[in-house]
């Protein structure tokens, strides 16, 4: 018999070669995985359309609030002219000049990869839906966390918990920020790493740290957690030193390299005038410490709001320390009192890992625990998705049951354009056109919407 030919049959098929096999193996493995997340993606695409569509809604009917989202709007827009971020309404408002760049404010040369989608359409609306797709994106590597943990069903629980949690809610009613980024990225980093993908983890943790200057404290947390998993305290320890020291940097070079204070946002002044100070004072005395973390007590409000509606899983997790030092930045602050609100956005920053950390508090305590074993793997999650569904009444989702979400008000009736009359002899192309706003009037409109609508325009609310 002639080789390569098979025998079965008589059939003549040429036997594959080892590249062929190679391919078709690969091909088969990538077509399982697109099968395995068909579900969580559809899930992301639909929840990303829901979030979408609430802040366009917001903006279009003038609920939306106009500071941070004119300075962001500025700032890529200037990255998509392949210029500084440059930020005039910040830099005008806090006193630093018209040429201000945000980097000077904050590190976050991460919002350049927006810049593009400027080319498509130019304005603030484009914020709003990267941001809705980027909170939205959180969910697949959440899902994938939670599968391998606890099954597909808890693994769609637990994501829905994610997307109606109250902390994702509150950041897009308030507009766009940075931590549009961040459920994202820190739910890859722990993924990626519990996967075992160091490289894809290590890849991660470098993108977070371009999000914000004190994302290397998430990345220190993260660092805290890998110390109490045996064989990993060398790189537990390497990541404590890498967030600690892109912190410092950034906070320390990089934010006045760019024209901004290294000292604008320090919120510490009952424990010392500066970093070294406040930390000789946080060992000499304690109670003081403590003392902070209470006062005011909406502060310990906030905590609660938190962790009760993820049953308080999160505490019987290790994975809980990657937000502690996130949430020791806010809760010691005494200035800057939005910081510790439920309202605004910094409750986004650590969602993602309390959601994470809440499914792995169930897993040690099945393990644990024999009561918590009896009934089906998913329950702890689908509790999740009910505690979260529970709090949506209560928090800003509760304005898609508003009708007057859906109805056009006085305000956005205002703005409207309006034909102007056309002079004798001109055409109906030149008539067409003069009632089209320009570029500047409908980014204007956002920061001219008046008193009601600027709600949280501090000077400090982008921090």
């Amino acid at each position: 018999m002639a080789k390569g030919v098979s025998a079965g049959g008589g059939a003549r098929t040429l036997d594959r070669t080892p590249t062929d096999r190679a391919g078709r193996d690969v091909r088969r493995r990538w077509a399982a995985r697109g099968r395995r997340l068909a579900g969580p993606a559809a899930m992301a695409a639909v929840t990303a359309v829901v979030y979408a569509a609430f802040s366009l809604l917001r903006l279009h009917t003038f609920r939306a609030s106009s500071y941070d989202l004119v300075i962001f709007d500025q700032a890529v827009r200037s990255y998509s002219g392949f210029g500084p971020p440059v930020a005039i309404v910040k830099g005008v408002h806090n006193g630093f000049g018209p040429d201000f760049a945000v980097l000077g404010d904050h590190f976050s040369p991460i919002l350049a990869v927006l810049a593009p989608l400027y080319w498509i359409h130019d304005g603030p609306g484009t914020l709003l839906v990267a941001q809705a797709v980027l909170f939205a994106a959180a969910i697949v590597p959440i899902w994938r966390y939670t599968a391998r943990k606890l099954g597909r069903a808890a693994a769609y629980c637990a994501s829905g918990a994610y997307a109606l949690s109250w902390p994702v809610a509150e950041a897009l009613s308030f507009d766009f920020h940075e931590v549009a980024f961040v459920p994202l990225l820190s739910a890859l980093l722990v993924e990626r790493h519990d996967a075992g993908r160091r490289g894809q983890a290590a890849a991660v943790a470098v993108a977070l740290l371009l999000v914000k200057e004190d994302m290397g404290l998430l990345l220190a947390g993260f660092g805290l957690y890998l110390l109490t998993r045996r064989g990993e305290r060398r790189a537990g320890a390497v990541h404590i030193a890498a967030g600690l020291a892109a912190t410092w940097a950034a906070s320390r070079f990089v934010i006045p390299a760019f024209g901004g204070d290294d000292g604008y946002y320090w919120a510490y002044g009952t424990l010392g005038p500066d970093l070294p100070s406040a930390a000789v004072h946080a060992v000499t005395h304690p109670w003081d410490v403590l003392a902070a973390l209470g006062d005011p007590p909406a502060k310990l409000v906030t905590l609660l709001l938190l962790a009760a509606p993820l049953l308080l899983l999160p505490l019987a997790s290790p994975l809980t320390l990657a937000a502690v030092p996130l949430l020791a930045e806010r809760m010691l602050a005494t200035g800057f009192e939005n910081w510790w609100q439920a309202r605004y956005h910094y409750n986004a920053f650590i969602i993602a890992v309390l959601i994470l950390a809440a499914v792995d508090g169930a897993v040690r305590l099945r393990a644990r625990v024999r009561a918590a074993r009896r009934g089906p793997r998913a329950l702890p999650a689908a509790a999740l998705l009910a505690a979260a569904a529970v709090t949506v009444p209560f928090f800003a989702f509760a304005g898609l049951a508003d009708p007057s979400l859906y109805r056009r008000n006085e305000r956005a009736q205002a703005a409207r354009p309006r034909p102007r009359a056309s002079r004798p002899g001109r055409s109906s192309r030149r008539r067409t056109a003069s009632a089209r706003p320009s570029a500047p009037a409908r980014a204007s409109c956002c920061w001219t919407a008046g008193p009601a609508a600027r709600r949280g325009s501090s000077p400090t609310s982008n921090g």
